[in-house]
């Protein structure tokens, strides 16, 4: 896993062979930020990142001078290496919950600015994410929420749709409210 751009570019963590994760694309990745990039000022926006995984894409929001990144991931193996890998770059506006997103984002008193959800691909309530995620107060007015996911999904008629973005085997749902 390698952090793309921002201020921790090129640094290089090795989860494990046994990590059970499946990081986001350096090239969707790529994408993804250069599209961000040109429609946000990160120095202002507090991020949520679900189904965290390896956590690479909260530190590419941190890299890239986000105020703030939370990080939600469920299985503890997952949670000690992101846990390890804010250690290593010394970041402090971090949080990192070892929860349930689900249960995460029903319960926090917290809103966020953009939100940025990897769940795994078979998560058998995949589809109720956008719901989950939009149906309560997580999501701060004018916010953002990402969804990544297999071809498979289709969510333009979500009602909070607003684009579908596709990197190779990669695609991203953009929902607002």
């Amino acid at each position: 896993m390698r952090i793309i751009g921002g201020e921790f570019k090129g640094r290089i963590f090795h989860p494990g062979k046994k990590f059970k994760a499946r990081p986001t694309t350096d090239i969707a990745k790529e994408g993804l930020f250069n599209i961000l990039e040109n429609r946000y000022e990160f120095s202002n926006k507090n991020i949520l990142d679900l189904f965290s995984g390896t956590g690479s894409m909260g530190y590419e929001f941190l890299s890239r001078g986000c105020l703030s990144a939370t990080l939600v991931e469920t299985h503890f193996p997952h949670y000690k290496f992101i846990l390890e890998v804010i250690d290593a770059l010394k970041i402090g506006n971090a949080k990192v919950f070892k929860a349930d997103a689900f249960k995460f984002v029903q319960k926090t008193p917290d809103s966020f600015n953009i939100i940025f959800a990897d769940p795994p691909f078979d998560h058998p309530k995949f589809k109720e994410i956008p719901d989950a995620v939009l149906n309560t107060n997580t999501l701060a007015p004018d916010g953002l929420f990402i969804l990544e996911h297999p071809k498979e999904y289709d969510f333009s008629s979500h009602t909070c749709f607003k684009e579908l973005r596709t990197y190779g085997k990669v695609n991203f749902s953009f929902f607002e409210k």
